[in-house]
């Protein structure tokens, strides 16, 4: 299985959360062509986000994570390998062989294109599939249902953004990904915190959220970018407590709002 299901400690809401870069594990099978020294700790890793999340099972909500490395296979990106964004920024492929600062992260080329198509079928559709299933089990429950996926990065990211990032980022694809009612009720939570936020800038929402977030179908996505020192240390490498217990309850509260939001559109 290249994902994990945690399921819902509660009666089950209409949102289901995922957190496609929180895996680290890399398959045996190819685990000898990378650097052993970049894969000692995967910078581009969302560390902890599953962690950060894990209350939303409290509250009913399904959560998928990743099992693997975005260096395996990045379940953000198009299959396709089409670009996100064409603002000049660096952009990891679909099966990276750098990572963001541009180092390359294999002892050789990388992978053929055979090997890429291997792992999109061993990793990238299961979860997508999945996904797929789980929002469909969700809307014979429910008329709207929400795709939430969950994601951080590093403060400073120079090849992205000359400046740092803002705390918070909320992204659904220029509006196109969920219904406004939903987009305002999130915005409203997040941007009245003690937190920088920014909505759709620098990031819009990854192919995930541009793929199920499909509002006229009645399924709505968004996307929450993080900067890793809101729930992190100032170094970006350990879990702090106490940060995290304090975005945590900005979280709460976002949650408790969407699912009032969802409970008034199901009415």
């Amino acid at each position: 299985m290249s994902f994990e299901i945690i399921e819902p400690k509660a009666i089950q809401v209409p949102i289901l959360v995922s957190v496609p870069h929180c895996g680290t594990d890399i398959p045996d099978g190819i685990r000898d062509q990378y650097d052993p020294e970049m894969i000692k700790a995967i910078d581009d890793t969302d560390w902890f986000v599953d962690q950060l999340y894990d209350f939303v099972g409290d509250l009913g909500i399904k959560m998928v994570k990743a099992k693997y490395s975005r260096w395996v296979i990045d379940l953000n990106r198009n299959a396709e390998s089409k670009p996100l964004y064409n603002d000049g920024r660096v952009i990891t492929a679909l099966c990276p062989t750098t990572d963001f600062n541009d180092k390359n992260i294999y002892l050789n080329e990388g992978p053929s294109q055979e090997e890429i198509n291997r792992r999109i079928s061993s990793y990238y559709y299961p979860y997508y599939d999945q996904i797929r299933l789980e929002l469909t089990k969700l809307q014979k429950q429910f008329k709207h249902v929400l795709f939430f996926d969950a994601h951080s990065i590093r403060q400073y990211v120079p090849g992205i953004r000359a400046e740092k990032f803002p705390d918070l980022i909320l992204g659904d694809a220029d509006e196109k990904a969920a219904a406004l009612q939903i987009i305002e009720a999130a915005t409203k939570v997040l941007s009245n915190t003690s937190y920088s936020f920014n909505h759709n800038h620098p990031f819009k929402g990854g192919n995930l959220t541009r793929t199920f977030g499909q509002p006229q179908k009645n399924i709505h996505a968004l996307q929450l970018e993080m900067a890793k020192t809101v729930y992190m240390d100032d170094g970006e490498t350990k879990y702090d407590e106490n940060r995290a217990n304090l975005v945590r309850q900005n979280l709460g509260q976002l949650f408790e709002t969407l699912i009032g939001t969802l409970n008034e559109m199901n009415r």
